[in-house]
């Protein structure tokens, strides 16, 4: 175990929340060194807009070096530079390269151990689709960086955790996505975090079915026969303790949620409202299956609450806090 991660921070989309999330995430004490990958003037005029007492620092890379813990009130920034200067809420493809460019800066310096984890504010998609570059989201740009064959999403709020058999599909997409062997695969990742990241000896997975009543023995839909219990069969003879195909509408009632550890979901809108109702501010996404740590808040760009003050820093910092843990325990 390393006694202090140090963790790149990504600030996102200039026009959104992103930036002034850090500055506040700053200001708190926190069990890691904090590094921000950001424009640095963007961050002091928010700073200055908000009046966040947070003083500004140049981080110096240092090969080799240990990481020192955070003091609040500081902030070390690598510095990149916005094509554009920013206005809170108005999102500029001309910055698409920037904000692309900060992602590009974190994996490839937690690829070669500067970093013990990666935490990335977040991006707004549609407009990196605008600028022309095809942008599914943080966890596929994260999969093809680091050639992972297969990632996962889970979303967790400390007690509740959901992972996520797609990712971000149409909806209309989701069947034919949904395989034996992808889902068997998501199992054992699941499986596999469970045990190395949360210490669960054996992890209780509750796997949902993917239509209404978890297709009603095939009146509402096959996959659940044809698909789904195929794959919980192979992982339960993996030694998986996977239950299923549960109907998603009951799968999480506290009596019932109480038997598993996690939630194996379908497909994104099956799982993340019931994280995010559970507890917004304290929800954080994960990225399991990489050979990094990647973390982030469970929430957009808000672009109507940038340069308002009025954003809520719980997510990210929740964020920061469990890709510290993460990390600490894999090195």
């Amino acid at each position: 175990m390393i006694a202090t991660p140090r963790i790149a921070l990504t600030s996102g989309e200039p026009a959104g929340i992103g930036p002034e999330l850090c500055l506040a995430l700053a200001l708190e004490e926190l069990p890691c060194e904090l590094v921000c990958l950001a424009d640095e003037s963007l961050l002091a005029e928010r700073a200055r807009q908000l009046q966040l007492p947070v003083a500004l620092r140049p981080y110096v890379q240092a090969s080799g070096a240990a990481a020192v813990s955070h003091k609040a009130g500081t902030l070390p920034v690598e510095h990149r530079p916005l094509a554009r200067a920013s206005v809170p809420g108005r999102p500029d493809t001309a910055n698409v390269p920037y904000v692309l460019a900060l992602l590009e800066r974190a994996v490839a310096g937690a690829l070669a151990g500067e970093f013990d984890a990666i935490v990335t504010a977040p991006v707004h998609k549609q407009i990196i689709n605008d600028a022309g570059v095809r942008f599914s989201g943080h966890t596929e740009f994260f999969a093809e960086r680091t050639a992972s064959p297969r990632v996962l999403m889970l979303l967790t709020t400390g007690e509740l955790r959901v992972a996520l058999a797609t990712t971000h599909l149409p909806l209309r997409a989701v069947s034919d996505a949904i395989t034996v062997d992808s889902l068997l695969e998501a199992g054992v990742i699941l499986a596999r975090e469970l045990k190395r990241s949360w210490a669960i000896p054996e992890p209780r997975i509750a796997v949902c079915g993917l239509n209404p009543h978890a297709g009603e023995g095939g009146y509402l839909g096959d996959e659940e026969l044809r698909v789904i219990t195929p794959a919980i069969e192979r992982m339960r003879s993996g030694g998986i303790r996977a239950s299923g195909p549960l109907p998603a509408d009951t799968v999480f009632v506290p009596d019932l949620l109480a038997r598993f550890d996690a939630v194996l979901a379908m497909y994104h809108d099956q799982g993340l409202p019931v994280v995010k109702h559970a507890g917004f501010e304290r929800a954080v996404n994960v990225t399991l299956g990489l050979p990094i740590v990647r973390t982030s808040p469970d929430h957009g760009t808000a672009l109507d609450l940038a340069g308002s003050g009025r954003a809520d820093s719980r997510s990210l910092s929740a964020a920061v806090r469990l890709a510290s843990r993460l990390a600490a325990q894999r090195r």
